[in-house]
């Protein structure tokens, strides 16, 4: 059995040097790699997406707890009764859904960030989120339900929103309506 650290033998050598024959040496200093370089993520610009995300939202202001079978609504000044009225009865078509029920309020607070950014990024005018009754909680109070009505009131981009109709989730869930982007011509 031969060892992992035998020699080539002499005889193997030679006989290689005469099946390939001379062999001329290409002088350079330079390697070119082929494969392309990856781009370069800007630290700094994820870094300040990443504190937006976490700044969105403030937990200073907490308006009262809310009741599980209570209903959320809510209006900025300049939003029709009308326009209201069809968001409050489904009547607006839904482009986008986030399902908030279950999560831990530091788990909800990122992904309800991050679904209103790209919801503003893909000029969504409405959407639904659902964040349950709170029957799950400790103290079996609507946590979520709480929170979300503090957040969306806190952010611009929200113009109103309210509980959505028993078939769409009830008080377990609220529609939104959001600002539309400015087009640009």
């Amino acid at each position: 059995m031969k060892s992992k650290t035998s020699k080539i033998d002499l005889d193997d050598i030679d006989l290689f040097k005469i099946e390939i024959g001379e062999v001329e040496h290409i002088e350079h200093d330079r390697i070119h790699p082929i494969t392309n370089r990856p781009k370069p993520i800007p630290q700094f610009r994820q870094q300040r997406l990443d504190q937006d995300f976490n700044d969105t939202f403030s937990e200073d202001f907490e308006p009262h707890t809310v009741g599980s079978e209570e209903t959320l609504h809510f209006r900025r000044s300049g939003i029709q009764k009308k326009l209201f009225s069809r968001l409050r009865n489904g009547h607006l078509h839904i482009e986008a859904e986030l399902d908030l029920h279950g999560m831990t309020i530091p788990i909800a607070h990122d992904a309800l960030a991050k679904f209103l950014h790209e919801c503003h990024g893909y000029n969504i005018r409405c959407a639904r989120i659902i964040h349950g009754k709170g029957w799950g909680s400790k103290q079996h109070k609507p946590v979520l339900k709480t929170k979300l009505n503090s957040w969306l009131q806190q952010d611009q981009n929200i113009l109103a929103f309210c509980s959505a109709p028993i078939e769409d989730g009830g008080t377990g869930a609220v529609y939104i309506l959001l600002r539309r982007l400015n087009k640009i011509r």
